[in-house]
């Protein structure tokens, strides 16, 4: 039975991809014209173009395919509203078009722990069954976004199986750990609060890893939650990537509400200048990093057996060794920002 993977040349699809074909599975890769598919070349795994905005293209990408996981979708919340609906509900209704005339049996949809909104935590982890959009503001389009594309997914006839991972990191990152080791080159970085608050960062390994499980063994309609119990602290996640890159640990620390407003300010002066990237400090970054850690993933330990194994140092080096290697605009950045030798 063959697996169409949509996103397989970004972060968390590349490794889904790997860990499918290591079981032997049948792998088909979606990918656009622009896509660097070098990767995927390597796996040996052939590649369809098409564009998930573009439903003239997907029936022949998804010509014999049995089963599908998702992964492509816009990672962020940078940009024109319509653009972000686009690139995440609408690609997700195109691609539910496509499957259903395709008769595609099963599909594994790749949402995230942000459909939750902003909910008020209890004493208690915070499991699946937690109503979404919690305390949504009506600007917040990246988590409406998120939540439209999830609810798409009730009106398909096949079965449907969908994640929810938290912060995802790791090798062939090219979007959330670049722009902080910018940051860093560049010293505008600061730790907000007192940097004693544990992250939800989980590696795209793990994530890929209760990916495949769920698509394989997880019961339809079910969702799961794929994050970290919190490994280490904001400071010891900053300290780690100082050391890694040879730059001073940092010392300024930003009271919540300063950095809030700071990433606030930063937004509006992106969009009025025209910016096609995204500052270095965002309201959602400042979410990012300080955003509770107590997302329950016991459904996924109990249904599925899955539990994140990659120890968050051995994780950071493997991405920052990654991205020296195969980005060396970084690499010379980082070694005139540190001024020593890199790995």
């Amino acid at each position: 039975m063959s697996i169409l993977v949509t996103g397989a040349t970004g972060l968390l699809g590349s490794h889904v991809v790997e860990q499918l074909v290591a079981r032997g599975e049948q792998v088909v890769a979606l990918a656009r014209d622009s896509s660097d598919c070098s990767f995927l070349r390597k796996l040996n795994v052939p590649v369809r173009r098409g564009d998930l905005l573009d439903p003239t293209t997907l029936p022949q990408a998804l010509a014999g395919i049995q089963r599908v996981v998702h992964c492509a979708a816009k990672v962020g919340e940078w940009g024109p509203p319509a653009e972000i609906h686009a690139q995440v509900a609408g690609a997700c209704s195109n691609l539910l078009a496509a499957c259903r005339n395709e008769g595609v049996k099963r599909i594994l949809h790749v949402s995230s722990v942000t459909v939750y909104g902003h909910p008020r935590f209890g004493p208690g982890e915070f499991d699946e069954d937690q109503p979404l959009g919690q305390r949504v503001s009506s600007s917040n389009h990246y988590c409406l976004a998120k939540i439209a594309a999830e609810r798409i997914w009730e009106n398909y006839p096949g079965e449907v199986v969908r994640v929810r991972p938290s912060w995802i990191y790791g090798p062939r990152d090219r979007v959330t750990l670049p722009r902080v080791i910018n940051a860093f080159t560049m010293r505008k970085v600061a730790l907000v609060g007192n940097g004693k608050n544990l992250l939800n960062l989980i590696y795209a390994g793990d994530v890929a890893d209760g990916c495949v499980r769920a698509l394989l063994h997880g019961k339809a309609g079910r969702a799961f939650n794929l994050t970290s119990p919190g490994q280490a602290t904001l400071r010891e996640f900053m300290d780690l990537i100082a050391d890694e890159l040879g730059c001073p640990r940092v010392k300024i620390q930003l009271p919540h509400w300063l950095a809030y407003f700071l990433g606030w300010s930063s937004e509006v002066v992106g969009k009025l200048n025209g910016m096609k990237r995204p500052p270095h400090l965002t309201r959602y970054n400042v979410g990012l990093v300080t955003r509770s850690c107590r997302f329950s993933i016991r459904r996924a330990q109990e249904e599925l057996g899955w539990n994140p194994s990659m120890l968050l140092a051995d994780g950071i080096d493997k991405t920052l060794r990654w991205h020296l290697a195969d980005l060396p605009v970084t690499a010379r950045l980082v070694q005139q920002a540190s001024g020593a030798k890199q790995p």
